[in-house]
């Protein structure tokens, strides 16, 4: 744990901290689940479809499969304090696997599905996991590397593990096991030991590790953040106090949310896993990130978080059903129509919506805000066990990303840098002493590498990443989050990237929108097989160049895009240009489209 000297905490925000630290005392996420389990067993907590069909585990049948799980990984020599892979994407067993390794008294560790296998490899080799999880259709690809993970002692495989076991290399000495036989061998533990699993259970303490979150990585190698059980506890306590979850919860008494955001992600975990630990939630299970808005309409979730893209795609696709999206026009509209667009996509009982992790067009957020969705905007990170600040709807700004958490400080350093002090900075990076050092400083600020701006009632506004600033030859700082901000205004241009450091004047990479861009073309008559014959359409062409003409009206002189190249096709995380979590990969898209940069400046 980090030592750290807290001087200087102004009186108001040491005094609701110390409220929240007394409201969180000794308590960790399995204590709450225990005491939410108890309050209410019959509730539906996982709900999923299989085969076209609605299935679905109580509180106390998921809680069973805890405890099966929990003692059966011990059964297999899952040891305290060690760490075990979950490879999946999101489902029931994926949530049972991550509560059941923490009361196994390990931390689970989750990786992103769209990881290659190198990647993963060094992932599962830093942390030394003893333990994988796999969906089956990750097994081979955890073959292809199981030579550089000789610790592996166990390999659980979930779901239809039919002909996942055999394949599995058989080479070592790791244990081979199916889903149904871990939980059996659980099962046969319990009745053996009726009390074993409280007595592991219990032994979990507050600053015990709840997880570690491998960073997605944009700029260099993956980092390991450590997260305690008191760091979520106390982001929880704190968050509760911002937008407290009776006011996600409807008439009928649960909330209800769809799990679609990789459980890699601190997101993720923080709005599925772990807060259904400490409220009672239906989580409705969508492993296809592409499927979010069909699920939503089946089960008209009571809260829904989503980056950017989400909301930008959903957008685009309300923009040709909607004669006109503008705020104004949306607001206009009668009651009924905009319930009926509402119950379309699910979202007629949202309570409240979020986004995060990047700049979204306040249009869009007031778009949506017109039409009956109350989103807002959060900021934070994996190091500050998710987010920092928030903005209750009825106090959200557009452009603004909320006020610090009750509590929390920020700041902003000399040159712009956000500062955040407070319970909920991590631990420390896993196996790095040095680096956590050079990232929480001796007075206990994380320095986020955000750059940020206060307006003058305290809300933060995010302009870009402090590495990722654009310095011209000239000297001038620009920001390409900014540009590039203002470029997928068009509904056009899916995807930018600003290019200009160390040169003379600014360029872009852009990418079509996917969803948008053939509707366009169509309604224009232009024929084309791809997004690729798109791209060198010249219509195409001269309605990007508007979209950069427009953009450039909106910038200072040393930000206009002077030149731009149309790309043929979408960056995706499984081409390498995105993260996991849906950010740009500045170094992968500068190095692959070298050529092209070069003929912008040519």
């Amino acid at each position: 744990m980090i030592t750290s000297d807290w001087s200087g905490v102004p009186e108001d925000v040491a005094a609701v901290r110390a409220e929240i630290e007394h409201e969180i005392a000794g308590s960790t996420l399995l204590t709450a689940y225990a005491e939410t389990v108890a309050r209410a067993p019959d509730v539906v907590a996982h709900t999923w479809l299989d085969g076209g069909e609605w299935r679905s585990l109580t509180y106390r049948q998921a809680h069973d499969q805890v405890r099966d799980a929990a003692l059966g990984l011990t059964a297999v020599g899952l040891r305290p304090g060690e760490f075990a892979v979950i490879w999946s994407r999101n489902r029931s067993e994926a949530t049972v696997a991550d509560y059941a390794v923490m009361h196994a008294r390990a931390v689970p560790v989750f990786i992103y599905p769209t990881i290659a296998a190198e990647q993963a490899a060094d992932l599962i080799a830093h942390c030394e996991a003893t333990v994988a999880i796999v969906e089956p259709e990750f097994v081979p690809v955890l073959d292809s590397i199981r030579a550089k993970l000789p610790q592996l002692r166990a390999l659980v495989i979930l779901g239809d593990s039919d002909g996942a076991a055999g394949a599995a290399g058989q080479a070592d000495e790791t244990r081979l096991l199916d889903w149904p036989e871990l939980l059996g061998l659980g099962r046969a533990e319990a009745d053996r030991d009726p009390a074993a699993f409280e007595r592991s259970w219990r032994q979990v303490t507050p600053d015990s590790l709840a997880t570690l979150i491998y960073t997605s990585g944009t700029t260099g190698r993956s980092k390991g953040v450590m997260i305690t059980h008191r760091n979520v506890r106390y982001e929880q306590a704190a968050s509760e106090r911002v937008n407290p979850h009776e006011a996600m919860v409807p008439e009928d008494g649960v909330s209800v949310l769809v799990s679609y955001l990789p459980m890699a992600h601190v997101t993720g975990r923080t709005l599925d896993h772990w807060a259904a630990m400490t409220h009672p939630s239906t989580l409705a299970y969508c492993p296809n990130q592409l499927h979010i808005f069909q699920i939503a309409a089946q089960v008209h979730p009571t809260f829904m978080m989503g980056i950017p893209r989400v909301w930008e795609k959903l957008h685009a696709a309300l923009r040709a059903t909607l004669p006109d999206v503008s705020p104004a026009a949306v607001r206009a509209l009668p009651g009924a129509v905009r319930q009926a667009v509402l119950t379309k996509i699910g979202l007629d009982r949202c309570k409240i919506a979020a986004t995060g992790s990047a700049p979204i067009d306040p249009e869009i957020v007031e778009f949506f805000r017109a039409l009956g969705v109350p989103l807002s905007e959060g900021w934070g990170m994996s190091e500050l066990s998710n987010a920092a600040t928030f903005a209750a709807p009825e106090a959200a700004r557009s452009g603004a990303v909320g006020q610090a958490f009750p509590g929390v400080e920020v700041r902003l350093a000399d040159e712009g840098e956000g500062l955040v002090r407070g319970p909920i900075v991590m631990a420390g990076y896993y196996k790095d002493p040095e680096l956590t050092m050079a990232t929480i400083d001796a007075k206990g600020w994380l320095h986020t590498g955000d750059i940020g701006q206060f307006d003058a009632d305290g809300f933060l506004k995010i302009i870009d990443r402090k590495k990722e600033l654009i310095i011209t030859s000239g000297g001038k700082n620009i920001s390409p989050a900014l540009v590039e901000y203002e470029l997928q205004r068009h509904p056009l241009i899916g995807q930018g990237c600003a290019i200009g450091d160390r040169r003379n004047y600014v360029t872009a990479l852009l990418v079509l929108d996917p969803e948008t861009t053939p509707a366009w073309a169509r309604g224009r008559g232009i024929e084309f097989g791809s997004l690729a014959d798109l791209a060198g359409h010249p219509d195409v062409r001269a309605e990007v160049e508007r979209g950069v003409e427009e953009a450039n009206s909106h910038l200072a002189r040393p930000e206009r895009v002077r030149r731009f190249a149309l790309l043929p096709a979408e960056w995706t995380t499984q081409s390498g240009e995105l993260t996991p979590s849906m950010k740009r990969r500045r170094r992968v898209i500068v190095d692959r489209y070298a050529k092209e940069i070069e003929e912008l400046y040519g």
